[in-house]
């Protein structure tokens, strides 16, 4: 089975003269993501393989992350990594509670109503603001479910269903 890897980090810029490069988070736990002595994964299209990077420095700044790394200490040693995914591993997941799931586990999920309406698949999840929207596309075409307790109402990652009211205005 191919190996998996979850983004959680988008390296968009170099930060001073010393190495540093400035992030933008994708993930819920930045804390932990961006520990001092964490490994993660480069991704970025100049390079053959994932470059794996350990984490020198963190500091949250102006909501980026900055980070430097273990054996580059110049500002030429970063440049040529802007715009590439930080990335880790499957098996570096955290474990959620019993009613949490990742985004990437909704992909996919069959929608039916609490009226037992077949709505289609789970194809993509928008995170505009407030709230994330779930975008489904089926016989109906493409419909847009707003992560909202009057909307979405049973989550079940492991069966691949969700079951949704359909709120007026949704269609």
């Amino acid at each position: 089975m191919e190996k998996r890897y979850y983004g959680v980090g988008k390296l968009v810029n170099t930060h001073g003269l010393r190495g540093e490069v400035r992030v933008i988070p994708t993930t819920d736990f930045p804390d932990q993501r961006f520990r001092k002595g964490n490994e993660l994964l480069l991704f970025h299209p100049t390079l053959a393989e994932p470059l794996k990077l350990k984490i020198a420095t963190r500091r949250p700044h102006k909501g980026f992350e900055i980070l430097s790394f273990h054996g580059y200490t110049n500002i030429n040693d970063v440049e040529k990594y802007k715009g590439g995914e930080l990335k880790i591993p499957e098996e570096a997941l955290m474990q959620l509670e019993e009613d949490e799931f990742y985004i990437h586990q909704l992909i996919g999920c069959e929608v039916v109503t609490d009226q037992g309406e077949e709505l289609g698949k789970i194809v993509d999840v928008m995170q505009p603001g407030a709230n994330d929207v779930w975008v489904v596309k089926g016989k109906r075409g493409e419909i847009l479910l707003p992560y909202i307790d009057d909307c979405i109402k049973e989550v079940d990652v492991k069966g691949k269903r969700v079951v949704c009211h359909l709120m007026e205005g949704l269609l």
